[in-house]
C-alpha cells in the first residue's frame, strides 16, 4: 500500500498539532500548515519525525485561494497525494456586533468558511485519483447558539457547518467522507485571545454535566473516529465534543 497524507490546516499548536500527532502515530504522513509560527510548526515537524513519519511543512494564510493553491502544489512535489484534509486552521475578530467592521467580517469568513471550499475542492482532485478519502472541519458550539462577542466567528463556523453538508453529497461519488467536529470550551492558545477567556472557561467548568471543560484530546477522538473506517457512514455532520454543556439552557 501507498504511504498515506494528511494535511492539517493549522497544525503548528493547539488541537491542530494534536490532531497531526495522532495520525503520525496511525502510520500517516503529515503536512503541517501554519501561518505565523514557523518555530512552532518546526517543533511539531520534530515530534512527528520522531514517529518515524516524514513532514512538509507549509506557510500559507487559508484565508487565500491563491495560497491555497501553492501549498496543494508543494504537496503534489513532496508527496504526490493527499488522503486526509483536517480543516482546522481559525481565526477571528471578538467584538460586539455594533463595533465590526468589513475588514473583521472578510479577514474571520475568509479564514474559517472561504478555506474550506477552496482546500476541500484541490484535496478532492488528489482524492479520486487515489480512490477516495475523508475530510473533518473544527466547529464550535458559536456557530448554533449566541457567545459574548463571538459574532464573526460563529457566522463562519455555521457556514462551515453548511458546507460540511452540501460537500458531503457532491464529494460522496468519489468515495470522500465529509464531517465536522464541534467543541466546547476549549483551552487552547487561542482561547487566550479572547477578552473574557477566565470567565468563559470557569463559566464552562462549573456548568458541563461531565464535570470539567473540553481538552484538545478530546476533540481528537472524534476526529479521529470520524476519519476511520468505523465511522465511514457517517456523513454531512457535526459532532458536538462538549461534555453535555449545550443541554443546557
Amino acid at each position: 500500500m501507498e504511504q498515506k497524507v494528511a494535511l492539517v490546516t493549522g497544525s503548528s499548536r493547539g488541537i491542530g498539532k494534536k490532531i497531526a500527532l495522532r495520525l503520525a502515530e496511525k502510520g500517516y504522513d503529515i503536512v503541517i500548515n501554519y501561518a505565523r509560527s514557523k518555530k512552532a510548526a518546526l517543533e511539531t515537524a520534530a515530534e512527528i519525525e520522531a514517529l518515524g513519519r516524514k513532514t512538509l511543512v507549509v506557510k500559507a494564510n487559508v484565508g487565500k485561494p491563491e495560497k491555497i493553491k501553492e501549498m496543494f502544489a508543494e504537496i503534489d512535489e513532496t508527496f504526490g497525494r493527499l488522503d486526509i484534509l483536517v480543516n482546522n486552521a481559525a481565526s477571528g475578530v471578538l467584538r460586539p456586533i455594533m463595533e465590526l467592521e468589513e475588514s473583521h467580517w472578510d479577514w474571520t469568513m475568509d479564514i474559517n468558511s472561504k478555506a474550506l471550499l477552496f482546500c476541500a475542492q484541490e484535496a478532492a482532485k488528489r482524492m479520486e485519483k487515489t480512490g477516495g478519502g475523508a475530510i473533518v472541519s473544527l466547529s464550535s458550539l458559536g456557530s448554533i447558539r449566541y457567545l459574548k462577542n463571538y459574532t464573526t466567528v460563529g457566522v463562519s463556523k455555521a457556514a462551515v457547518e453548511a458546507l460540511t453538508r452540501y460537500l458531503a453529497v457532491e464529494l460522496a461519488p468519489m468515495n470522500i467522507v465529509v464531517n465536522a467536529v464541534s467543541g466546547g470550551a476549549v483551552d487552547t492558545d487561542a482561547l487566550t485571545h479572547f477578552p473574557n477567556r477566565e470567565e468563559l472557561l470557569q463559566d464552562a467548568a462549573d456548568r458541563t454535566p461531565a464535570g470539567r471543560i473540553v481538552e484538545p484530546e478530546d476533540l481528537a477522538n472524534a476526529v479521529m473516529f470520524l476519519l476511520s473506517e468505523q465511522g465511514k457512514m457517517i456523513r454531512g455532520q457535526t459532532i458536538i465534543v462538549d461534555g453535555g454543556i449545550s443541554l443546557l439552557t
